[in-house]
């Protein structure tokens, strides 16, 4: 076990700052070896103390909507971009004075604005290649009656001089034979546009820094691109923060219902949604799946949802209150999505050095939950 967590109190994001570099050597080798841009999807990691260090390795940050545009603008250098399927006309009176280019979900946004846009920023639409690649359905923009993307069916006859780049995101933890099947799509349905474009985003949704990922396939792709005069752009989230950090929690009691029932000082509610969304199973420091070890405990939160479950784990060694677990793997959708339930604290954020001093950024209390709701 780490002889950092002895100490720690938890709940406890830990940002693994070591991991984090390991990631963006491999983020801006991409960009050395290619020409392409890489932008930080800030949906799926935000925690901006890190910014300046991240800001070494690429080339800015891309957005959802406005408070997350201005993080990037604030707190990160290099370029920031912006993605929403609908601008409030008070929130892009906003974005036009720190965005370098913002991107529409349709025609209609589209024209609704383009009056609106200075000459200095650049102006894009996102497509949908209609091709799904993925069997996530809650995550796949290509599903049928997605609400992300313009159609080419949607794009018939309509002018879009003025459209500097088309982008498109349709992945979701893929490798980058997906992508190529989508650019197949993307390039016989959009071909048509290129010659007025200026760059194209390809997304995210790529796992670049996994180990098994085809990286060379990924560099392929975005020559293909390039070959029609584009700068390239893509913006991975969960690849920039992949496996570089863990979420700490405690054991408060262990209840017997058939099984022995393990309840934490954290929630899969609260503290790590997607293991309810996705699903998906955090790996555990030490622990092992139902029959690898001897003693088997389902994982559950501390709130009154009675599916706020983690999942079963085995251990070698009975748990006992005040036993300190180490979930792998959540740096990215964890600080981003959580949320304070059942007046559930909000985990604490701290950063392991690369020198491996543990260092807490921020730690909430009860005005964080109050501050909220009045």
């Amino acid at each position: 076990m780490h002889t950092w967590l002895k100490n720690l109190k938890t709940p406890c994001y830990v940002i693994d700052e070591a991991g984090l570099i390991k990631n963006l050597e491999i983020l801006r080798g991409l960009e050395a070896r290619t020409g392409c841009k890489v932008l930080l999807a800030q949906k799926a990691f935000s925690a901006f103390a890190l910014y300046p260090l991240i800001a070494k390795y690429i080339s800015g940050t891309t957005a959802s909507g406005l408070f997350e545009a201005r993080l990037g603008y604030e707190h990160m250098s290099g370029e920031t971009h912006v993605f929403s399927p609908a601008y409030t006309e008070e929130d892009f009176a906003e974005l036009v004075k720190i965005c370098d280019c913002i991107v529409f979900n349709s025609f209609a946004q589209w024209e609704k604005y383009k009056s609106a846009i200075p000459r200095n920023i650049s102006a894009g639409l996102r497509v949908n290649p209609e091709l799904s690649t993925q069997n996530h359905a809650i995550y796949d923009p290509c599903a049928p009656f997605s609400r992300l993307g313009a159609t080419l069916e949607s794009l018939k006859n309509k002018d879009l001089t003025g459209i500097a780049g088309l982008h498109f995101h349709t992945l979701c933890e893929q490798d980058s034979d997906a992508l190529e099947a989508t650019l197949d799509e993307f390039e016989k349905k959009f071909n048509y546009i290129f010659p007025q474009l200026k760059w194209v985003n390809l997304g995210g949704g790529h796992h670049i820094t996994r180990e098994d990922y085809d990286i060379e396939r990924l560099e392929r792709c975005i020559a293909r691109m390039k070959a029609y005069g584009l700068q390239v752009y893509i913006e991975p989230g969960e690849a920039v923060a992949l496996n570089a950090g863990w979420f700490a929690a405690s054991v408060l009691d262990v209840v017997q219902n058939g099984m022995s029932i393990a309840i934490l000082d954290a929630s899969a509610a609260c503290h790590m949604p997607d293991v309810l969304e996705m699903p998906y199973r955090p790996r555990i420091v030490g622990a092992g799946e139902i029959d690898e070890k001897k003693h088997v405990y389902r994982l559950a939160g501390n709130t009154c949802l009675a599916g706020d479950v983690i999942g079963d784990y085995s251990f070698d060694c009975e748990l006992k209150s005040g036993d300190k677990l180490l979930f792998c793997d959540m740096a990215i959708y964890s600080m981003v999505k959580n949320n304070t339930f059942n007046g559930m604290p909000l985990p604490s954020i701290a950063v392991l050095r690369e020198s491996g001093e543990l260092e807490i950024i921020k730690e909430f209390g009860y005005e964080d939950f109050k501050g909220r709701l009045s």
